[in-house]
């Protein structure tokens, strides 16, 4: 496991949590803009996938989630799953959405590269 990204995950997972408490462009903008950023997080946590393999793979399941949103998708789950299923997927489909998963994911390869390339010069 790496440290560092599961203490990144957990702090994002915190903000995610509070995030879900408000409303407006907070909750339905930043939140899609972090949740990707949460995702990088954990799956670097577990795995040793190269920068660009994770971002490509965080960004392809916020689309597919996203552009499940298209579909009645959630009418397909038991009235008791409804809220977690709503707050997994989503209730409607958003171009913003969209640019906000992808600011969020050049956001993480921005920071990463700048990392990376500052480790180098540093050796």
């Amino acid at each position: 496991m790496n440290l560092k990204y599961f203490i990144l995950f957990t702090i994002m997972l915190f903000i995610e949590v509070c995030i879900a408490f408000s409303d407006g462009f907070i909750r339905h903008t930043l939140g899609d803009y972090f949740v990707v950023i949460l995702l990088y997080a954990f799956i670097k946590s577990f795995t040793n996938l190269s920068i660009k393999k994770t971002a490509v793979i965080v960004l392809t399941i916020a689309f597919v989630i996203e552009f499940l949103q298209l579909t009645n998708l959630q009418n397909w789950f038991p009235t008791e799953h409804l809220t977690f299923v709503k707050l997994t997927l989503g209730t409607s489909f958003s171009v913003g959405d969209l640019l906000a998963y992808t600011l969020g994911i050049i956001t993480v390869l921005t920071i990463e590269n700048s990392i990376k390339y500052w480790y180098e010069e540093v050796k």
